[in-house]
């Protein structure tokens, strides 16, 4: 029997991930036992690729690619939190819907749609409750290649004013999509509708399996007041200090869109105002989540430095509104 060489790439990057998700602290009671947890480490300057930000009681927890949970008390110094221990993971998004943290996730072969975005849930993110346990519910949506020109990866969900879940994805290909969930998040809802928010220009005589030079990926919508920002990274990520990743922004008051950026530009014609590229001690910030918190407005993001060789480092900023309704990003100080 012929295995394609995609169907092998994900088994292996399947298998890598699960290895490196082995968790560092397992839980404290339920079925690991009254297992001693080691000290943690404790940093100022932690590596996150594709950071997501959640908070509960007194903790900050951030979720990452590869599994891996970090938190903080003051979004400056972090500890190691152990893992989701779900199975293949990229690109993670998580969110409190209805009583629950519901965590997205890709599983994907590196730079091919061969992608799916799959769900679980958890009643708690403290580990050491006996309520902890992520709950995998299974595949929401399922990129092939050959068949679809979109990328089942990077998930966003987002709750509109009417209470409906949205879910935004993609990378690449021909841009980022937006389909509505079930309420429990879990799959896609019936009728379906899908939608196009963001695409940049893209040569469609390629290759269905090569998305060429659309680089745009990591979408993440983000309601303030009566407008939704849709926030997506342009260009390249993961060259370390060459890098050329950037944020850039739209808004529209209907969470389906169209997004349209400061010059009246719409997000799927390769619009875009760039609010983070570079700043004194980081380059290409990118791949973002935004979020209001104890009423701050904040964002984090992965970016490089040139003392950390290349490693993906995380980047907390706060958002800097105009009297326009527009917002720049920095740096955080405290």
């Amino acid at each position: 029997m012929r295995i394609s060489k995609s169907l092998i790439a994900l088994a292996v990057l399947s298998l890598s991930v699960i290895a490196f998700a082995q968790p560092a602290n397992p839980p404290q009671g339920g079925q690991q036992g009254q297992r001693r947890q080691a000290a943690p480490t404790v940093t100022t300057n932690p590596n996150a690729h594709d950071p997501v930000l959640a908070k509960e009681g007194d903790w900050y927890y951030l979720f990452t690619t590869g599994g891996g949970v970090i938190k903080s008390k003051d979004l400056i110094t972090w500890e190691n939190d152990g893992s989701t221990n779900v199975g293949g993971y990229w690109a993670p998004d998580i969110i409190y819907h209805d009583g629950l943290w519901h965590l997205t996730y890709a599983v994907s072969a590196f730079a091919k749609n061969t992608s799916v975005i799959k769900h679980a849930y958890n009643k708690t993110l403290d580990r050491n409750s006996p309520d902890f346990k992520w709950v995998e519910t299974g595949v929401i949506v399922e990129s092939i290649p050959y068949r679809d020109m979109w990328n089942a990866i990077d998930p966003n969900v987002i709750i509109d004013e009417n209470g409906d879940p949205w879910m935004d994805f993609g990378s690449f290909w021909n841009g980022m999509k937006l389909v509505k969930l079930t309420k429990d998040l879990s799959a896609v809802a019936e009728p379906q509708e899908w939608r196009t928010v963001c695409a940049r220009e893209r040569a469609f005589f390629l290759d269905d399996n090569d998305p060429g030079d659309a680089a745009v990926e990591a979408p993440f919508i983000f309601k303030k007041g009566d407008w939704y920002y849709l926030l997506v990274s342009y260009d390249y990520c993961c060259r370390g200090i060459n890098s050329d990743y950037k944020i850039v922004v739209g808004r529209s008051k209907d969470v389906k869109g169209p997004y349209l950026d400061k010059e009246g530009k719409s997000l799927t014609r390769g619009g875009g105002t760039v609010i983070a590229s570079s700043s004194d001690d980081y380059v290409a910030i990118g791949h973002c989540g935004a979020y209001t918190i104890d009423g701050e407005d904040i964002l984090v993001a992965h970016a490089y430095t040139i003392a950390d060789n290349g490693a993906s480092k995380l980047f907390v900023g706060n958002l800097v509104w105009d009297n326009d309704g527009w917002f720049t990003i920095e740096k955080r100080n405290k």
